[in-house]
């Protein structure tokens, strides 16, 4: 076996110098120039919110590094040891992740959209053995045991990579490629799965119960063997497909009701129906007075819907799209909000009268992972919700009420508030 390649050690006064003249070249100024770290040791420095974006850091090793919200996007870790990294939060879209070894690692909450996790093995000119493959005294590349929970991984491919038990549970993996993976014994629990590529994947002992399997045939795994898929979401059924035009129109008579101050039109009543069909059909409709109770809508686009006084009860809306949307006096109790985009959406209280007026009620919600950022949860009532993991940065929670409220790792509200 070849030794392993000497890495040069950076301390931390070099990485800040470096990271300063990267800065620049990221922000296309004068005087920057783009970090080219191939082969370095950064195990034990503090990389916590640095930006390395477009950054060579190919066959380098952070073994243990504390590395939560740093920027690799586009960033080249060819070969990298990532071992035990603290990566909770990092923004690494469309990263060259191939032949990375990230066995234990924690990726919570990160943004890997497009990322490349394929295998790959780093070749050294030798003037004595010519081209050599680099190899390293243990693994050198793998998912094993890594954390991903609550992070976006969609298109990401992860063609012939082991993942055994891997934490992929709430996670967004839209269209991901995982074709020869060996997920074997890992966690996808409530992962949105919609349109991914399985065919070859090893899923024994896996667990998938709740996940979301639109477009996914699980049936050309290599083997899915005692994989727990109980209360998994699989594609419409053809009933829910052939209803589909029939529940846009009662949804356009809604939006028509709105426009018409009540003379054209009504509310529509869809409670337990599949309306993930209608896919972005809905973006910008007038839904007020809406009944949607227990309805599956995952995945939707409702930005800028107006939706007051909805009644939204136990409806799955997990990853669904409600940037700018008004939601003022909804009631929402049990609906499941996972990973959906909130941001600057109104919670406000629907006015009734000059006097009266009816709040938002979000009791036992399931929104972890949520992206609430700027929205107004102004008097909302979110008792015994689950908020593990979400965003609030930004949002107005004058008010509100989160007694029995799950809120660890909650970013962005005030610990005053949290007590409340």
């Amino acid at each position: 076996m070849q030794p392993e390649r000497a890495k040069r050690k950076l301390t931390q006064g070099e990485l800040g110098l470096i990271l300063e003249v990267h800065g620049r070249f990221v922000a296309r100024r004068p005087g920057g120039k783009r970090a080219v770290l191939n082969f370095v040791d950064f195990s034990g420095l503090n990389l916590v919110d640095a930006n390395l974006s477009e950054a060579d850091l190919s066959g380098s090793c952070f073994d243990e590094c504390a590395m939560t919200r740093i920027r690799l996007e586009r960033a080249n870790l060819f070969g990298c040891d990532l071992r035990h990294a603290d990566l909770r939060g990092a923004i690494m879209t469309r990263a060259d992740l191939r032949g990375v070894c990230l066995r234990g690692a924690n990726l919570s909450q990160a943004d890997l959209t497009g990322a490349d996790f394929r295998s790959g093995q780093i070749g050294i000119v030798s003037a004595s053995k010519g081209l050599a493959v680099h190899r390293g005294g243990r693994e050198r590349s793998g998912l094993d045991e890594a954390i991903f929970t609550g992070a976006t991984l969609d298109g990401s491919q992860f063609n012939d990579v082991s993942a055994c038990a891997a934490d992929f549970s709430d996670c967004s993996m839209r269209g991901a490629i995982l074709h020869g993976a060996n997920l074997r014994d890992a966690n996808l629990s409530g992962a949105m799965l919609d349109g991914a590529e399985v065919s070859g994947a090893i899923l024994d002992h896996a667990n998938l119960t709740g996940a979301s399997l639109s477009g996914v045939d699980v049936s050309r795994a290599r083997s899915s063997h005692g994989a727990d898929l109980s209360g998994s979401l699989q594609e419409p059924g053809q009933e829910d497909v052939a209803r589909a035009f029939e529940l846009l129109e009662a949804l356009k008579g809604n939006h028509e009701w709105c426009e018409s101050g009540g003379r054209h039109g009504a509310p529509a009543k869809v409670d337990g129906a599949d309306l993930r069909p209608l896919g972005p059909l809905l973006r910008g409709l007038r839904l007020s007075a809406l009944s949607a109770k227990g309805a599956c809508m995952v995945g939707l686009d409702l930005g800028d819907a107006q939706l007051q006084g909805a009644m939204l009860e136990g409806a799955d809306l997990r990853g669904a799209r409600l940037r700018n949307a008004d939601l003022r006096g909804a009631r929402m109790a049990g609906v499941n909000l996972t990973k959906a985009d909130l941001t600057d959406a109104l919670f406000a209280p629907l006015p009734l009268s000059a006097t009266r007026s009816s709040p938002v009620n979000l009791n036992r919600a399931q929104m972890r992972y949520a992206d609430m950022g700027g929205a107004d949860l102004s008097e909302a009532v979110l008792d015994g919700a689950d908020l593990r993991g979400a965003d609030l940065t930004g949002a107005n929670v004058w008010n509100a009420s989160f007694k029995g409220a799950r809120l660890q790792l909650v970013r962005g509200l005030e610990l005053e508030v949290s007590a409340a």
